[in-house]
């Protein structure tokens, strides 16, 4: 049985395909059009389809579109419109017939045009497709029986417990917004999610971050992670602040009270402005309360439920402070994070919960231990591309050996390897490295990409050496957590040591990602450190590179050494 799963809701539009439980195929749209985040400059494109990743997903799984048994997609309009609409051909959305109460609460929420849009989304995806892809589109026949809207929550949910290695587990979903909820609690066990609280709009963390995000001139729903970043250098002056806005009301409920940030902190920081410790405060307080809430909640869910295993989605997830907290001080044993756990990852979560609910399977077939599950090229491919372009090229006789050579010499390097990762972060498929030993690499790197200064870069590690490297450290392959770094290792790997003392890492082994594994190893054997540096492959405002030719581009446009691409190596001092 296949399901495809579709995210078209918010941002991060994404698609996947599921085989009897088992997923073939995950992508963001964003790595095909280069519209980050899968935002283009249009109207209304926030609500088109993701038909790029669906044909890739499609192409991989060898069907076509009316092969599909089930579609599932993330967000349940009929939740806002009434039950007494679902299964109708909607055009338009009667607000004024007041179809259900939770209509009139939500109706400055919601735009009409946009719940109109998504209840049409199988119209748009028989007619709605760029005529390039007709391959896997033509003749769609998609019968409203293999549509499921799926609420977002439950394909958040869905998203960690039924990808993670636990039979059993409490689950929290914490994010900007879903239909009506922002925060959800649930207990998972085999494969089915059975909700047993959550906190509604107009409360929500997610959009509490969002908002001071923009107030401090950074791009809502975007740069989230760089608050995190620049939390680090400020100090809790602003607690008592954000400790007045967020309630934590018990029984996993709070409230979001007068969050006017202007009133509180002064003037919106323009994005050209240099950052004051002021901002650093602001950011610092904030994360801090978030923090400490996700605690309170956590422990709530905790002695409710009396589960030893804590599955978390949501953007909020992503959070990897925050997710540090809840490891070491949190009443739970064990975590999963799905590493997906923004918005592109409810396409996967909507199609394993459908496909549980339709095979009335109740046994898990399906453990998500690595995120590789985009596109690929062969050394065909790459190498007819190269003579094409005419790009100056040589063989590698051994990956894992000569691009040790080129990173030990302290050059930066593009590394283009397998299929793509799945989710925000790259994880050495479509990754940047460079050697963490010289202290200035962080600002090389910085540059390089053109981020800001306070931005740090992470670690990937050996498996088997992140504990002599980083307290605590085992297995943390999704850069979902940070460490310690080790004190007595801290001046040999200085450009991924944040300014806190920690690294959000990530581990590797041979299983995961052969020629990656590899190259940490002869890494490791040229200078003694089984660390790089990984940061992705992008620069400033793109995505992060998906084929051949933006590789390429990408590799000639910005300041870094050499490109290993597939098994070839193109260098700009030998050009």
């Amino acid at each position: 049985m296949y399901t495809l799963g579709i995210n078209a809701v918010f941002h991060d539009s994404a698609a996947c395909i599921i085989k009897d439980g088992v997923l073939l195929a995950a992508t963001e749209e964003e790595r095909f059009t280069h519209f980050k985040h899968g935002k283009r400059p249009v109207p209304f494109s926030t609500w088109e389809l993701p038909f790029h990743a669906i044909d890739y997903c499609l192409r991989i799984a060898g069907i076509h579109i009316n092969d599909v048994d089930h579609i599932a997609y993330s967000f349940d309009p009929y939740l806002l419109v009434g039950e007494q609409h679902r299964g109708k051909p909607t055009i338009e959305i009667p607000f004024e017939e007041g179809p259900s109460p939770l209509m009139e609460e939500y109706r400055e929420v919601w735009d009409p045009l946009f719940l109109s849009s998504i209840i049409n989304a199988p119209g748009q995806l028989r007619d709605g497709y760029p005529h390039h892809l007709q391959k896997r589109f033509v003749g769609c026949n998609i019968s409203r029986e293999k549509w499921h809207f799926i609420e977002h929550h439950i394909s958040h949910a869905a998203s960690a417990f039924n990808c993670s290695p636990y039979q059993t587990a409490a689950v929290m979903t914490v994010d900007g917004r879903g239909e009506l909820a922002t925060t959800t609690y649930n207990v998972g066990s085999g494969q089915q999610l059975n909700r047993i609280g959550q906190v509604n709009m107009p409360h929500s963390l997610g959009l509490l971050y969002e908002d001071v995000t923009t107030h401090l001139g950074f791009l809502h729903s975007s740069d989230e992670y760089k608050v995190m970043a620049l939390a680090s250098y400020g100090k809790p002056e602003f607690v008592k602040d954000f400790w007045e806005i967020v309630q934590i009301d018990g029984n996993g409920q709070y409230t979001i009270n007068n969050q006017n940030l202007t009133e509180r902190f002064g003037p919106k920081r323009l994005r050209h402005e240099e950052f004051t410790a002021h901002q650093f405060n602001i950011a610092h307080s904030l994360q801090y309360v978030i923090e400490e809430s996700m605690l309170e909640l956590t422990g709530w869910l905790q002695k409710e439920t009396k589960e030893e295993n804590l599955c978390l989605a949501g953007g909020v997830a992503l959070n990897c402070v925050a997710n540090a907290r809840l490891r070491d001080r949190g009443a739970f044993k064990n975590i999963w994070v799905q590493p997906a756990s923004g918005d592109d990852g409810t396409a996967l979560g909507a199609a394993l919960f459908v496909d549980a609910q339709e095979r009335k399977n109740n046994d898990r077939t399906f453990v998500m231990d690595h995120c590789y599950w985009g596109p690929e090229y062969t050394d065909e491919e790459i190498e007819k591309s190269l003579k094409l372009w005419k790009v100056p090229y040589r063989k590698l006789e051994n990956i894992a050996e000569e691009t040790a050579d080129i990173l030990a010499q302290n050059k930066i390097i593009g590394w283009y390897q397998g299929r793509m990762e799945f989710g925000p972060r790259a994880l050495g498929s479509r990754s940047i490295l460079a050697s963490p030993i010289s202290p200035d690499m962080q600002a090389r790197l910085n540059e390089v990409k053109d981020r800001e200064d306070f931005r740090p870069v992470a670690p990937v590690v050996l498996e088997e050496e992140a504990g002599n490297w980083f307290e605590g450290a085992d297995y943390s392959p999704f850069m979902l957590f940070v460490y310690d770094v080790k004190p007595e290792k801290a001046d040999q790997i200085p450009a991924v040591r944040h300014t806190d003392g920690t690294a959000r890492i990530q581990t590797i082994n041979q299983r995961q990602h052969k020629n990656y594994y590899d190259l940490l190893k002869a890494f490791q054997r040229k200078t003694g450190v089984p660390v790089l540096v990984n940061t992705s492959f992008n620069t400033l405002s793109k995505p992060i590179v998906c084929t051949p030719r933006d590789a390429v581009e990408c590799f000639w446009t910005s300041p870094f050494d050499a490109l290993i691409i597939g098994s070839f190596v193109i260098e700009k001092e030998k050009c």
